[in-house]
């Protein structure tokens, strides 16, 4: 007697043998790697592929497909005995009522090595994700190659997979990779292939080639934690972000696909909201200090602004000078993007830019609109930033604007200087330029703090005071600066009280939703898929 899909079924007439074998067969699929490798994995304090699957998914609804694949094993009259399932455990199932293709490694057996496996099979639901237009979940676990497949086919292969549909995926569904351990090689390309990716802390690493390896190619020394574990992601930048655990992140794949389509060929879910939309939280009037070299949490006005527990950051630990999040206004599915003052002043460096160009990606792809919070005093200086590399950063974030399809509408909350405050959204064509000032905002070439000592510095110098010159030339320059002057030559749209900027929002995102159900056919064919 077997049980599927919650249906038991009794052998029995004329075909009891074979619907027996059926029984049987499926039964190899759910035993995995066996009860001593699914102990030994349990006491690693972590979940099964199963087990994740079951977490991740609404009850009862996965439907396995190609659970008969693997290896089997015959008496010597050819009568069936038993299989070894392969490593990649694939099918469909529905989160939250909406269906999703899995893509799931089996630790179990063989390591979830990528090479151990059917590799058509795991290729298949990718292909299937992408001709059925619906988002694919990666739950990665795999040690990658491994060199016994040389005694499996006697010989080597060209390493690649040529009907892999990796990147008509990235153009037209949500992908997620979820690293729940060591993801080396193959695994490590299957998390980061990504539109969203999360590692769990201490338990999972993401990396080209794992320890021994190291040690071979370069004789060097390296824990694997620190070779790809999620202290080295938070400078490398490449996997977006971290769990404390795998309910952690299995949580946060569910949080990220309910902002977004089923495809590009769709419009993601807009959800009821009991949250007024004129509310005006009071404090938000003085929410930007009056000094000018105080910081704030920008973090507490976004909050403030969108729609009540709305919000999801989305790599927080990179590129910290700006803030990169999905939200929602009014119920509308929203990107944002703000300046963190308490990160290298907010300035534009390497990562930020990054952080930026590739949210800016994901909004225009699925049809997000944008608001962007700016505090932005302009590109990263010095040796370092010069070394990093950080005005390409930008320069690619220009070319995202672009490129960008979002509607997009900008607060200037306090700075905007130079080359990097020009990028507070996209210009040009048919576009508008939608922003709104604060009273608190200032913008320019370039800060006047550091502006008055590279006009001034001899006269500065030459002064009896030279602190009270630089105070008397810096207030002189301020007192120019004040946005009611750019107001008066249309220079900004609107100065708006910051109390006001939840209402304004609101209203503008009726607009935005508009142009981006108006838009849908001209973003499904940009894909080209």
């Amino acid at each position: 007697m077997s049980a599927r899909h919650g249906v038991t079924f009794e052998p029995g007439g004329d075909w009891a043998a074979e619907l027996a074998e059926l029984q049987a067969r499926r039964a190899s699929a759910l035993a995995m790697g066996g009860p001593e490798a699914l102990a030994r994995f349990k006491a690693s304090g972590r979940m099964n592929a199963r087990e994740r699957i079951d977490a991740l998914v609404d009850g009862g609804s996965f439907q396995e497909m190609g659970a008969l694949a693997g290896k089997g094993h015959y008496d010597h009259e050819g009568r069936y005995q038993r299989t070894d399932p392969t490593n990649a455990i694939v099918g469909t199932g529905r989160i939250t009522g909406r269906k999703v293709a899995l893509h799931v490694d089996d630790f179990t057996i063989r390591a979830g090595s990528s090479e151990g496996t059917i590799a058509d099979k795991w290729i298949y639901i990718e292909r299937l994700a992408l001709q059925l237009r619906m988002p694919l979940v990666r739950l990665v676990d795999s040690a990658g190659g491994s060199v016994k497949l040389l005694m499996q086919i006697g010989g080597t292969k060209i390493p690649e997979y040529t009907t892999w549909p990796a990147q008509d995926l990235l153009k037209t569904v949500p992908v997620v990779g979820v690293a729940l351990g060591a993801c080396a090689g193959q695994g490590a390309i299957k998390v980061l292939s990504s539109h969203f990716s999360v590692l769990v802390r201490e338990q999972a690493q993401v990396m080209a080639a794992g320890p021994h390896v190291v040690r071979q190619a370069y004789g060097q020394e390296v824990d694997k934690n620190d070779l790809g574990g999620w202290k080295a992601h938070r400078k490398s930048a490449l996997v977006h972000n971290e769990a404390v655990d795998e309910a952690d992140a299995l949580a946060q794949v569910k949080r990220f696909l309910s902002y977004l389509p089923r495809s590009v060929h769709e419009l993601a879910p807009v959800l009821p909201c009991d949250d007024d939309p004129n509310r005006a939280d009071d404090w938000l009037k003085n929410a930007i200090p009056h000094d000018r070299r105080k910081i704030y949490d920008p973090r507490k006005i976004l909050a403030a602004v969108l729609d009540q527990g709305s919000l999801f950051e989305i790599g927080r630990w990179q590129g910290a000078s700006v803030i990169t999040m999905l939200g929602r206004l009014n119920g509308v599915p929203v990107g944002v993007i703000a300046n963190d003052p308490k990160a290298q002043g907010g300035a534009m460096t390497l990562q930020a830019a990054y952080k930026m160009e590739r949210h800016t990606k994901l909004c225009s792809l699925f049809g997000l609109p944008v608001v962007n919070f700016v505090d932005q005093p302009g590109n990263a200086t010095g040796l370092e930033a010069e070394l990093a590399g950080t005005l390409l950063g930008a320069t690619r974030v220009g070319e995202a604007l672009a490129e960008c399809r979002s509607p997009w509408v900008s607060i200037l909350m306090r700075r905007c200087f130079g080359m990097a405050g020009a990028l507070h959204g996209p210009k040009g064509g048919d576009r508008l330029n939608h922003r709104f000032a604060w009273p608190s905002a200032r913008w320019g070439s370039i800060p006047i703090e550091g502006g008055v000592m590279a006009a001034h510095k001899a006269e500065i110098e030459a002064a009896p005071d030279p602190a009270a010159k630089r105070t008397e030339l810096e207030a002189h320059y301020l007192a120019m600066t004040s946005p009611f002057r750019t107001a008066e030559k249309f220079g900004v749209l609107d100065i708006i009280d910051p109390r006001e900027t939840r209402r304004v929002l609101c209203d503008w995102v009726d607009d935005a939703w508009y142009v981006v159900r108006g838009d849908l056919p001209l973003r499904a064919a940009a894909a080209g898929v």
